[in-house]
């Protein structure tokens, strides 16, 4: 009877004491076991992923494309931004439309970004107890703004929105206008020294249009003279209306072409 082989111990051949490769999973529990070592590899991470997202940014002049008809709000239209942000107006509609199919049917051409270039802060909002407001102007009257400020049931019964009537009987004398243009100079608004000299004067001749209306036209093209309440004198309301009958009126969506990169 032939002798059997006895079989080769696992050391002669090497393959039965061969370590087991780690997975990477093995690996990262090394991370996961070392509080510091995890801190340290999370700040790079988050470290490499800054630089290559804002470093780009600073070959960049600009980062928002320009669109015709654009400009920096009147010194009234911007007294009456600074009054809707004031009461809050942003907390209950937004001013962005989205490119959907709904919200286009619904409030007209999707926002674009140079629409709000000259807004600091920005009014996109991220609720809507209200409509979007960004395309708003001229779509009602001025009289139905006083109604709907003074008294919003009486021509929107299911509104939830506060009266704001006092607006009517609150002067607004332009005191600081000029202070205002120069603040939002500062943070890249491009008022030219002579928007802000004429500030007042433009600030009053926009409602009571017995001035340099050429100029004011001149140095805001599109802005609408008017007065906006129907009441003597310059008020809050005056202001906060000449802003919600600009809004969205300042692209020409008829002419306009979207490029490529939008």
């Amino acid at each position: 009877m032939a002798q059997e082989k006895e079989p080769m111990p696992a050391s002669a051949t090497g393959v039965g004491d061969r370590p087991k490769k780690k997975s990477i999973l093995d690996r990262h529990q090394v991370l996961e076991k070392n509080a510091t070592l995890l801190l340290v590899f999370s700040f790079l991470v988050v470290t490499i992923g800054g630089i290559v997202e804002i470093a780009p940014l600073f070959y960049l002049e600009n980062t928002i494309e320009e669109v015709d008809g654009v400009r920096p709000y009147s010194p009234l239209e911007l007294t009456g931004r600074e009054i809707y942000i004031r009461e809050g107006c942003y907390v209950c509609h937004s001013q962005m439309i989205r490119p959907m199919r709904d919200e286009v049917e619904r409030y007209g051409h999707y926002s674009l970004a140079a629409e709000s270039m000259y807004d600091h802060p920005f009014q996109w909002g991220s609720k809507r107890t209200g409509p979007d407001l960004a395309r708003v102007g001229g779509r009602y009257s001025d009289e139905w703004h006083v109604d709907h400020f003074t008294d919003p049931q009486s021509v929107v019964p299911e509104s939830v929105m506060p009266k704001y009537a006092f607006l009517k009987r609150t002067p607004a004398d332009g005191e600081h206008i000029a202070d205002l243009l120069s603040t939002h100079r500062l943070v890249g608004v491009p008022y030219t020294d002579e928007m802000i000299e004429q500030a007042r004067a433009d600030f009053s001749v926009q409602v009571d249009p017995f001035g340099d209306i050429d100029g004011l036209l001149e140095r805001y093209p599109g802005a609408q003279v008017r007065n906006f309440d129907g009441e003597p004198g310059i008020s809050e309301m005056d202001a906060l209306i000449a802003y919600m009958q600009m809004l969205g009126t300042l692209v020409d969506f008829s002419t306009f072409e979207a490029a490529a990169s939008r």
